[in-house]
């Protein structure tokens, strides 16, 4: 079946519709568990190292499943790969919402499979689907998981505190992976399995020999080292500075839904440019200002919040996008995805914890908010890089 009756009408609707669902699942189902991680701790008995794990498996668990997600997509179909995320993850809410410490991590870690399965091949989906509209599609989906990630951690705490109690309320996260099966199951009936080739293996090994695949990982990659480092740690940065418990809780709200915001503009100011050197640049650098003005001036915390938020958000979309532009195919793009994915969430798991431990040491938040900084500084020079109008050489 081709693309254009696959992209055109009511199905070109429903594949849209599938993609904009699978994408809420892929971040809710995740930072869903945030607010309710004291509860859960209190209940288990966990220590702070074992609580701390329950945010780090997930992200453990993208590094380690992202490369093998395009070899997944080349032997069953991208459609069916993505079917099998969202069973993953349903199968994974229902484990952890168990009464069970145990099953608590085996849930987390097979939601934190599904997931990387999603982030790895959406990309390169709507590369072959929708080759004309990549950056659209991808601000639509990056909006989309924001804002499905923002409702379910403004209501997952009435929820357990209503009568459901926590294994109540994160069994009911559930209704966003089994929403997107329903939509998606018609892509799981229509397409059939791609055949297995030695060319999409070839794809994955010289993917990893590309200057510009390196380009746009490292872009994709520093983003998720200081965006999991600033959310992690952004309220006992705040509080360190006299900011109340409440304050401090707001701005983490408000820093989540910050990075939603550049899913309406960044796709609209993609169209009229040339390359995405600029953009790219631009939005790397406002990461490396907002992350140094919360150790020099704290008490702008909030322009600071607003400012981190809408760079990293724009930066993720970027990243996202450029997998798209800068890849040959579909295949392509799967394997930069992963790639990308793997070597960023990998610096997102290490991040969080390894800044902490440097705080811990030093006693301020001078050194990682420097370290944020700096790092962010080498992320907008691989953007300019990675945002030039050029495609990855096939060998």
């Amino acid at each position: 079946m081709s693309t254009d009756i696959r992209t055109s009408g009511k199905q070109g609707a429903l594949l849209i519709a599938g993609i904009l669902m699978i994408a809420t699942t892929l971040r809710v189902t995740f930072t869903g568990a945030a607010p309710l991680l004291d509860t859960i701790s209190q209940d288990y008995g966990l220590s702070t190292a074992q609580t701390g794990l329950l945010t780090t498996l997930p992200l453990l668990a993208f590094a380690l499943v992202s490369p093998l997600a395009a070899g997944v997509a080349r032997r069953i179909g991208m459609e069916r790969s993505l079917f099998i995320a969202m069973l993953l993850i349903c199968a994974g809410i229902a484990v952890r919402s168990l009464p069970s410490a145990t099953m608590l991590f085996a849930g987390t870690a097979a939601i934190g499979c599904g997931i990387a399965l999603g982030n790895v091949l959406l990309p390169g989906l709507i590369k072959r689907d929708f080759p004309g509209q990549v950056a659209r599609l991808t601000g639509a989906y990056s909006l989309t998981m924001g804002a499905a990630a923002a409702l379910g951690s403004a209501l997952i705490v009435p929820l357990a505190l209503g009568g459901a109690g926590w294994h109540g309320a994160l069994l009911m996260l559930m209704i966003f992976p089994l929403a997107a099966l329903l939509l998606w199951l018609p892509q799981w009936r229509r397409t059939p399995p791609a055949t297995v080739t030695g060319a999409g293996a070839l794809h994955n090994r010289a993917i990893w020999r590309s200057a510009l695949a390196w380009q746009v990982t490292l872009f994709l990659g520093i983003n998720s080292l200081i965006y999991y480092v600033i959310i992690g740690w952004l309220p006992a940065i705040l509080l360190s500075h006299g900011y109340s418990e409440t304050e401090a809780g707001s701005m983490h709200g408000l820093l989540q839904l910050a990075t939603a915001v550049p899913g309406l503009a960044v796709p609209l100011l993609l169209h009229r440019l040339k390359d995405q050197r600029g953009i790219a640049g631009l939005v790397a650098m406002m990461c490396a200002v907002s992350a140094a003005g919360f150790w020099f001036a704290p008490g702008m915390a909030v322009v600071w919040t607003l400012i981190f938020g809408f760079g990293s958000g724009a930066t993720m979309i970027l990243g996202l996008t450029f997998i798209g532009l800068r890849a040959s195919s579909a295949h392509q793009a799967a394997a930069l995805s992963g790639m990308a994915q793997s070597i960023g969430y990998l610096l997102a798991a290490c991040g969080p914890p390894l800044m902490g431990k440097i705080h811990d040491t030093a006693g301020d938040w001078h050194i990682p908010l420097m370290a944020c900084a700096l790092a962010a500084v080498v992320m907008a020079a691989c953007g300019v890089l990675a945002g030039r109008d050029r495609e990855i050489t096939p060998r």
